[in-house]
């Protein structure tokens, strides 16, 4: 399975700011903004894009744009801390979601919400999650968006475990992963060791 690393300045400069304990939730969500804009960029480079010509004020231009058959999907409800990122270099990207649940005792994540938009089996997607553990969580996403007919998917994570990319690779070999950082791996509760805490607390405030 490809896995990406991200190796730009500006994305590891970023990531510093995520990981430091003292940053407070709105340098933390500058911070997801920042390094989801660059991650996705990445992921995006083998996105279809046809050509086309325009009219500059000048005369006539050669160029190529972004087929509108980009599907996002973040993973509630961290995955939507990256959202507005991606919807930036894709505005017109549709949108979908997939709400899952981690039980802290198992570590096995169960499915609250699922809704995608229709023609996947003709759209890259970009599934977002911001931290990949386990892999439980991802697999179970990505089992619903093939499900649903998606064939080109990438998945983009801020901060990635051994374990959960051996996961991903198992049962979804042909997913492309970007991301960062592969940390140290998980502790006895299941966190990434050193990783960065629980992004949706951090982003959100709610710890």
């Amino acid at each position: 399975m490809p896995v990406h690393l991200v190796e730009h300045p500006l994305v590891h400069d970023a990531l510093v700011e995520l990981r430091d304990k003292t940053t407070e939730p709105e340098q933390f969500r500058r911070a997801a903004t920042r390094i989801s804009v660059l991650l996705a960029a990445e992921a995006l480079r083998e996105a279809p894009s046809e050509p086309v010509t325009v009219d500059t004020p000048i005369g006539p231009s050669s160029g190529r744009r972004l087929r509108h058959n980009v599907v996002v999907v973040p993973v509630l409800r961290a995955g939507l801390g990256m959202l507005d990122a991606v919807l930036e270099l894709v505005p017109d990207a549709r949108v979908g979601h997939i709400g899952l649940q981690r039980d802290e005792a198992t570590a096995i994540a169960s499915r609250y919400y699922s809704k995608f938009p229709h023609g996947l089996e003709q759209s890259y997607v970009l599934m977002i999650d911001p931290m990949l553990a386990t892999g439980g969580s991802a697999v179970e996403a990505l089992n619903l968006i093939r499900d649903a007919g998606a064939t080109t998917i990438r998945m983009v994570c801020i901060v990635a475990a051994p374990e959960g990319i051996a996961t991903v690779e198992r049962h979804h070999p042909g997913v492309h992963i970007y991301t960062p950082a592969v940390d140290q791996g998980l502790n006895e509760h299941k966190y990434i060791v050193p990783g960065l805490g629980d992004f949706g607390d951090r982003l959100y405030g709610t710890l």
